[in-house]
Parts: structure tokens; C-alpha cells; sequence
């Protein structure tokens, strides 16, 4: 189910010593939602960059490695080139870490230019903001909430980013709010 790797080991051991469980398992969800959106349309994608990106995508949330001029997402892409380089991987793959964690907050990337950023764009705003619904069946969705279930990731995700959004009002958790993610976290249809 999950790759099993050191990389992929070490990556769950440092999400879930600074991610709360609600976060860690939106974490969990993204990895989860993106391979299942994967494997319905046929995308490959590089399983391990993949799961160690949508393990670390938000650690630059967490008040251990927020920077204050960085945007969340940059400073979350440092750090996990900072862990691909620790976890003994060549400075390309590392690199390759840190493209995907800032390119899910930017503009649409599509599978053929990019599968593990297009990958992650779509299970975090599927997971975040309900987008995409038709393409997770109840069934997958039962599943995945059974073992991952949101706890109140609706609630800390929205102080996460209303906090990102008074310091770095140009950022994207900035627009993010300004476009009303308070609502659509409220409106997903996962809870």
C-alpha cells in the first residue's frame, strides 16, 4: 500500500512528530487520494517522491519550520530537499521533492508535464476544498475516511492558513483565504 523505503520510513517519522493527527492524516489522504486518481487515469508516477512529497507538503504550517517571509509551501519545499539530501538521495531527486511541495499551491500543472505535482494538486484540493468529487467514488472515500478519518482538519487547516494569510497576505494560503476557503472547507463534501 505505501512504498517501503528509509526514505519513506523516515518521511512518516518526521510527519507524524510535528503534524497534528488531524494534519498527518490529511497528509496520509493526499497520498492516498493521488494514487487512487492516478491508477483511474492511467498516470505512472515515481511512488516514493510522491509519498515523501504529500507526507512533508505542510510542514511549513507547523510553527517548528513557519518562516515568516517564506510562503509555507516554499519553506516546506526547503525543507524537503533538506530531507531528500539526509535521507542519502542525489541532489536532482531532492530537488525534485521540493518542486512538487510548492508547484501544489501554484497554477494547475498537468500529469504530462509534471505527474507527482499534478498528482498532489488534486488530492489536496479534493481533500481540502471538495474539487473533483466525481473522481472518488463513495467506496474509495469510505475507505480512506475509515482508516485517515478528517478529525477537525477542516478547523486547524483554516487557522493554519488564516495565520499564513495576516503574515504573507500576497502569498497563495493568502488568496487562499481572500477567495473564501473558510466556505469551501465548510461545503467538502468528505466533512
Amino acid at each position: 500500500m505505501f512504498p517501503e523505503t528509509p526514505a519513506a520510513a523516515a518521511a512518516l517519522t518526521v510527519a507524524t512528530r510535528y503534524c497534528s493527527p488531524a494534519l498527518l492524516n490529511h497528509s496520509v489522504r493526499a497520498y492516498l487520494w493521488g494514487t487512487h486518481y492516478a491508477a483511474a487515469h492511467g498516470i505512472a508516477f515515481d511512488d516514493e517522491l510522491y509519498y515523501v512529497a504529500a507526507l512533508l507538503h505542510d510542514l511549513g504550517l507547523m510553527r517548528e519550520f513557519d518562516n515568516h517571509r517564506l510562503a509555507f509551501e516554499d519553506a516546506g519545499g526547503h525543507l524537503a530537499w533538506v530531507f531528500g539530501i539526509a535521507a542519502g538521495w542525489p541532489a536532482e531527486r531532492a530537488a525534485r521533492a521540493e518542486e512538487i511541495i510548492v508547484l501544489h499551491m501554484r497554477p494547475d500543472v498537468t500529469a504530462g508535464a509534471d505527474a507527482e505535482s499534478h498528482l498532489l494538486q488534486v488530492a489536496t484540493s479534493w481533500d481540502v476544498s471538495g474539487r473533483r468529487p466525481e473522481e472518488f467514488p463513495a467506496e474509495a472515500r469510505a475507505g480512506v475516511l475509515s482508516r485517515y478519518p478528517r478529525l477537525d482538519f477542516g478547523a486547524q487547516f483554516l487557522t493554519c492558513f488564516e495565520d499564513q494569510a495576516a503574515r504573507k497576505p500576497a502569498s497563495a494560503a493568502g488568496q487562499a483565504v481572500a477567495s473564501g476557503i473558510g466556505t469551501r472547507l465548510a461545503a467538502n463534501p468528505l466533512g
